[in-house]
C-alpha cells in the first residue's frame, strides 16, 4: 500500500545527508505533469524536505484540465519561492519524452549541474534522491538510475503477477534486442551529470512516451558512458490515472527496433 503524504515527506526528512559540497549541489528535478493536481503538493513538499538547499525542481505542465500548472505557481508565490520551484507551461500535449527534453534543456539554461527525472505520482521514492547523487559522484557515473531490478530493488505489493510479468518481460525485451546490461532499461527514475546530457545530444532525442528512457539509455551505452543503478522501491500511482495510451505502448515496443536499425538518425 503506498504511504500517506506525511509518511512520504518524513521519510524525505530522514533522508542520507551528503557531505558538503555534495549536500549543495545545484540539483534541478523536471517533473513532467498532466492532471496531478491532487499528488504534487506532497510529492514537492518531501523534495523540499531532503538535506538538500541546492535543489531546485522545475515542473513541466501540459495545460493540465485540472489545473497542476496554476497550482505550482501559487505553491511557487505562497510556500516554496521561485527560486527553488518553476513551471514551464507547455500548450500541446504531445507525450512524456517531448516534455523531459523542454524541461531538460530548460534545466541546463537555469544553471543546473545535475538534472532528475522524475515522476510527479509518488512512483518514485523523494527520499532515494541524495542517494543517488551521493552513488553518481562517489562512483564517478555519468548517469544513476533507480532500479526496481538491481538487487534489493522492489515493486509495489499492489501490483498484480500480471502486471509484474509484463513490466519484467518489457525489460528483458529491450535488453536482449539492445544488448544492454542494464536492468532496469525502461525507469524513469533517473539522475544525469550535464556534460552527459550534452554529450547523448538530449534535444535530438527523437522517441516520446515511455520508448524514450530507452532511447535515452542506449545513447548513452554507446558512448561508452557509465551507468550505475541503485535499488529503489516503486510505488503504485496514488491518485490520478495511468499515462500508458495504445499509441506509447506500441511506439515502446517499436523503439528498439528503429534503435538497432539506425534510424534514430540522430543518435
Amino acid at each position: 500500500m503506498t504511504a500517506a503524504p506525511e509518511g512520504v515527506a518524513a521519510r524525505a526528512a530522514d533522508a542520507v545527508r551528503l557531505p558538503d559540497p555534495w549536500a549543495s549541489e545545484a540539483v534541478t528535478v523536471v517533473m513532467p505533469t498532466y492532471n496531478e493536481a491532487e499528488n504534487l503538493p506532497t510529492i514537492l513538499a518531501a523534495l523540499f524536505a531532503l538535506p538538500m538547499p541546492g535543489l531546485r525542481v522545475l515542473v513541466v505542465d501540459d495545460s493540465s484540465p485540472d489545473g497542476t500548472g496554476e497550482l505550482a505557481e501559487r505553491l511557487a508565490a505562497e510556500q516554496y519561492g521561485a527560486d527553488r520551484l518553476s513551471v514551464l507551461h507547455r500548450t500541446t500535449k504531445d507525450g512524456l519524452g517531448r516534455a523531459y527534453v523542454a524541461g531538460i534543456g530548460h534545466a541546463l539554461e537555469q544553471g543546473a549541474a545535475f538534472v532528475v527525472q522524475m515522476d510527479a505520482d509518488l512512483s518514485h521514492p523523494p527520499e532515494a534522491v541524495p542517494q543517488m547523487l551521493g552513488t553518481l559522484l562517489s562512483t564517478q557515473a555519468d548517469v544513476v538510475i533507480g532500479s526496481r531490478y538491481a538487487t534489493g530493488g522492489e515493486l509495489a505489493d499492489n501490483w498484480s503477477l500480471h502486471r509484474k510479468f509484463l513490466s519484467a518481460w518489457a525489460n528483458l525485451y529491450v535488453r536482449v534486442l539492445l544488448h544492454m546490461r542494464i536492468r532496469d532499461v525502461t525507469a524513469g527514475f533517473k539522475i544525469w551529470r550535464r556534460e552527459t546530457l550534452a554529450a547523448i545530444d538530449v534535444a535530438s532525442v527523437a522517441s516520446n512516451g515511455y520508448a524514450f528512457q530507452v532511447e535515452m539509455n542506449y545513447r548513452t551505452v554507446k558512448r561508452g558512458l557509465k551507468i550505475v543503478e541503485v535499488p529503489i522501491r516503486f510505488e503504485e500511482r496514488r491518485d490520478g490515472a495511468s499515462k500508458m495510451s495504445l499509441a506509447v505502448q506500441l511506439e515502446s515496443a517499436l523503439m528498439p527496433f528503429k534503435l538497432r536499425r539506425g534510424l534514430s538518425r540522430k543518435g
